[in-house]
């Protein structure tokens, strides 16, 4: 992998980590509100998932493969 691809990688993980810790603030101001719209809540749960998977994804690529 050339190093111009690896620095990409980083920069996209850096940028989803930032997403998914957004998420975790406003699901975590949502659920404090009196009345949360559980709709809502489920479908940005749904977003940090994603992210969270994306972000494993990404990183796994940054792990150069070794030999069994």
């Amino acid at each position: 992998m050339l190093e111009a691809e690896i620095e990409a990688l980083k920069r996209r993980i850096y940028e989803l980590r930032g997403e998914h810790r957004d998420l975790d603030q406003i699901i975590a101001r949502l659920a404090e509100s009196g009345y949360p719209d559980e709709l809502q809540l489920r479908r940005l749960k749904k977003r940090k998932l994603l992210l969270k998977d994306s972000i494993a994804k990404l990183e796994a690529q940054l792990v150069p493969d070794v030999p069994a």
